[in-house]
């Protein structure tokens, strides 16, 4: 099978082909916020380099969130487009499964996203044998909050942080551990499409007209709404996310 995947969730642009689990190319584009102009270029110079075509690829994968607001409608919308015009399977993937699938080391893994005035986007996995698997969903955390969920579930493996620099709140995070067993992942910090598309080999497809980003917080729209109508945006609210 072979797939072509994507992430635009974050300032780190990434594109790229693999054949079952097997990489044949990625490109990747280091803080640039322009996405928007970047990714078709992207898309089309990766399939002219290795002969391929839009409809030699089976299955687009596309980093669902969390991550930038827009940078995550325009890889989920890109990719919906593919998947609808060309009738081909549509996976969405986890952004901190990747970021976690890119640790190379076994353990428990904090994959995070800074969010800002000491939040996080974060997820905890545990990597064994070179498998990922989620031991505390997706959501938005404070730090405190996140790291207690860390020690309720590491247990005594030394945690790994994988994504935004953890270097200003080393400190903190010691204390709430009560110990300096944490470690910062080197060098794969960066959202890889390639990691994307290793999660996405078993993945679920899906109807790409009810892919939607996974934001883990409200957007503004949708606080908005709440202000607007009173009602609670939710699974049975009537507002409606638009890709």
């Amino acid at each position: 099978m072979k797939i072509l995947s994507m992430t635009t969730a974050t300032n780190h642009l990434s594109v790229a082909i693999s054949e079952d689990n097997k990489l044949i190319a990625e490109k990747n584009e280091e803080d640039q916020r322009n996405h928007s102009e970047h990714l078709d270029p992207m898309i089309s110079q990766i399939l002219k380099d290795n002969n391929l075509t839009l409809n030699d690829i089976d299955r687009f994968a596309v980093a669902q969130g969390p991550g930038s607001y827009t940078g995550l409608r325009i890889g989920i919308t890109t990719a919906k487009m593919f998947s609808s015009i060309l009738n081909k399977e549509l996976v969405g993937v986890s952004t901190l499964a990747a970021l976690a699938q890119g640790v190379q080391a076994d353990g428990v893994i904090v994959a995070e996203l800074d969010a800002r005035n000491k939040n996080f986007f974060a997820g905890i996995y545990v990597k064994e044998n070179g498998e990922v698997k989620n031991l505390v969903e997706d959501g938005h955390y404070h730090l405190d909050e996140l790291i207690k969920k860390a020690k309720q579930v590491a247990s005594v493996h030394k945690l790994i942080f994988v994504g935004s620099d953890i270097d200003k709140y080393r400190q903190e995070i010691s204390d709430l551990l009560g110990n300096d067993n944490f470690m910062q992942a080197k060098d794969v910090n960066q959202v890889s499409a390639k990691n994307i598309g290793l999660l996405a080999l078993d993945a679920q497809p899906v109807d790409p007209d009810e892919m939607i980003p996974k934001y883990l917080r409200r957007t503004q729209a949708e606080l908005d709404w709440h202000k607007k109508t009173g009602k609670a945006y939710g699974p049975d609210s009537d507002y409606v996310e638009e890709v």
